[in-house]
């Protein structure tokens, strides 16, 4: 008797383990073949920047991609003397929903670009680092080949958009970075929401921002809320501890996920961008 209750315990047990088994295989593959779909979140209805609050000198344009793809653009000119700010948003939404950012920049007379990623907006294709960066050093030449020297340039990243700004500022000059609520990898982020499966054996899409920061030498201005559950602050100080030129970070104790700006960041981002643009271009002036 004793001896069958034995069997049997064991039999459930081995059961236990086989159908815990059977679940963490199936979600590993669900993550594995849907990652992109978890990743990228094209949701929203696009609207003009009228529509949005913005002025009437911010336009909506096509930007046609190296490879023909044509993606919604929003954009406005600096005033003299001002830098333009090349922005990255984040995995979700449209560029109506950053219209808070553009209101800030166009209040500073700052200009700005901002295209909506494949898949986003309308747009056909499909999100995916390599096109994203792609399509983020088409809109920096394009940038360049409308008049803007590349010492008035400014890159900004916002969330998943601060991996595509960092691989910019990489491979590009530009004057300043800011980035709101970046990580270090999208491999640790991933690894921490989903630290039961070995994420990094199936994760496609990398963003690993700690290598690509090491080749940016312009200075990096770093804003996170110390609240942020999705990507928690310490990716944020781990991208900063990384960098090789001038970087600031700054937390916002009360701040989530990219809520800095809701938390007077933006003044933080002004005299960064201020600084830094006049330091370039006294840089860049011949001497008499």
């Amino acid at each position: 008797m004793q001896r069958w209750r034995s069997n049997r315990a064991f039999d459930m047990g081995f059961r236990l383990v086989r159908a815990v088994a059977i679940a963490w295989v199936v979600i590993f593959a669900i993550v594995g073949v849907f990652q992109r779909k978890l990743l990228y979140q094209p949701f929203g209805a696009m609207v003009t920047p009228a529509q949005a609050d913005l002025g009437p000198d911010v336009v909506e344009t096509r930007m046609v991609a190296a490879d023909g793809e044509r993606l919604i653009a929003w954009s406005a000119t600096a005033r003299p003397g001002k830098p333009t700010v090349l922005m990255f948003h984040g995995n979700g939404g449209t560029l109506s929903q950053r219209a808070h950012y553009f209101q800030a920049f166009r209040a500073e007379g700052w200009g700005f670009y901002a295209f909506s990623y494949r898949g986003f907006s309308g747009n056909g294709g499909s999100p995916t680092e390599t096109a994203n960066v792609a399509d983020a050093l088409h809109a920096y030449d394009a940038v360049r080949a409308s008049g803007v020297a590349s010492e008035d340039i400014v890159v900004f990243g916002e969330s998943l958009g601060s991996g595509v700004a960092v691989q910019v500022a990489a491979q590009r000059p530009v004057a300043a970075v800011v980035l709101d609520s970046p990580y270090s990898s999208l491999t640790d982020v991933a690894g921490a929401l989903y630290w039961y499966l070995p994420v990094s054996l199936a994760l496609r899409d990398r963003y690993e921002s700690t290598r690509h920061i090491r080749n940016v030498t312009a200075p990096v201005l770093i804003i996170h809320g110390a609240k942020d559950s999705l990507i928690p602050i310490r990716f944020g100080r781990k991208l900063a501890a990384a960098a090789v030129g001038p970087v600031r970070f700054v937390a916002y104790p009360d701040a989530e996920h990219v809520h800095p700006m809701f938390h007077g960041a933006f003044d933080e981002i002004k005299a960064w961008v201020d600084a830094h643009h006049r330091a370039t271009l006294a840089a860049e002036k011949p001497k008499s």
